[in-house]
């Protein structure tokens, strides 16, 4: 539990609406704290600090069409080629793509070309211009590589009609939109739960999410959520159950009289898709909820602001909720 560097008491996480000029623009966000209990002195760690940033930065990135940075690593791996030489095919400097990787802001013009190159037909212009600096051998196996990646290049129609409404930002709490990644979320709670009823399950994402943008700035599944009657819940949840590859949706008859839709499956998760803080905030969701019912977490649910303030409102629910959650 966090202390005052003060006086070694209580502390209470604060939060309050702030501006911050970057690139010499302004950008509002939530800026977050702590108040010492016995001084009422403010400080911040190096934690929350990177969360504040991460929440302008968020909004930077997508105002000017600027991949993040695990885009930027998924572009490279699509290519198969070094973080170097992705630099001396674009046009940056030698350090340049490795340092975009590790976090660093690209301009606003390397940056629309970052979002230019995720096509295969560009980016290959790119390396067709830079053909001088390789030699005949080097250059015919990129291309190679990258004649193949435009021949395997087909749309995922799953990934497509499960983010059709909305698209990386805001309203999703700036999460990649990856189908293998949301189906890995899903079968890690199916697996650790020993199935779940989707009505549980839309609650559990709901959780993860909003807890991993409140701890990082940034959430998991790419869903977006929207407050109904028992909760919050991903938008077009019944379509995403539906969609995933490898689960099942069995009918379970109870005796009510009653039936609910249990998930389940015969997959694994692949957790090498998760990083050590996302695998943190699944553990921390499982441990919290792992004996709740379908019905006792929908309860729980009702006490977030996520719920309270758009319930009724047809709204997706603003991200900014993560930083109010009473449950975790």
């Amino acid at each position: 539990m966090m202390k005052s560097p003060f006086t070694g008491g209580n502390v209470c996480l604060q939060q309050e609406n702030a501006e911050l000029v970057f690139r010499k623009e302004k950008f509002q966000y939530t800026y977050l704290y702590y108040e010492c209990e016995d001084t009422k002195e403010h400080f911040t760690t190096t934690e929350i600090d990177e969360l504040n940033l991460a929440q302008v930065y968020n909004q930077y990135r997508i105002k000017y069409g600027i991949p993040f940075p695990d885009e930027i690593k998924r572009i490279r791996e699509m290519y198969d080629l070094s973080a170097l030489k992705m630099s001396e095919i674009l046009g940056f400097g030698d350090n340049q793509y490795r340092l975009y990787e590790s976090g660093d802001m690209p301009s606003e013009a390397n940056g629309k070309v970052l979002n230019l190159i995720k096509d295969p037909v560009i980016f290959e212009t790119f390396v067709r211009n830079a053909r001088y600096q390789f030699d005949e051998k080097e250059l015919k196996k990129i291309l190679t590589k990258l004649n193949k990646v435009i021949e395997c290049q087909s749309s995922n129609i799953g990934e497509e009609l499960i983010y059709d409404s909305y698209t990386r930002g805001s309203v999703n709490g700036y999460a990649t939109q990856s189908y293998y990644k949301l189906k890995n979320v899903l079968l890690f709670f199916i697996e650790r739960c020993g199935g779940v009823f989707n009505t549980k399950m839309n609650k559990l994402l709901f959780y993860t999410d909003f807890l991993c943008y409140k701890k990082y700035g940034r959430a998991m599944s790419g869903l977006a959520y929207k407050a109904i009657q028992y909760g919050p819940v991903p938008v077009r949840w019944d379509r995403v159950y539906s969609l995933v590859d490898g689960i099942n949706q069995d009918i379970v008859e109870f005796e009510s009289g009653y039936s609910g839709v249990k998930l389940d499956s015969m997959l694994t998760p692949d957790v090498n898709v998760f990083s050590s803080e996302e695998l943190l905030v699944l553990e921390s969701v499982y441990e919290s909820f792992k004996n709740s019912t379908a019905a006792e977490i929908s309860v729980i649910s009702h006490n977030e602001d996520a719920w309270k303030k758009y319930y009724g409102t047809n709204k997706l629910i603003d991200f900014k909720e993560a930083f109010t959650l009473k449950a975790l």
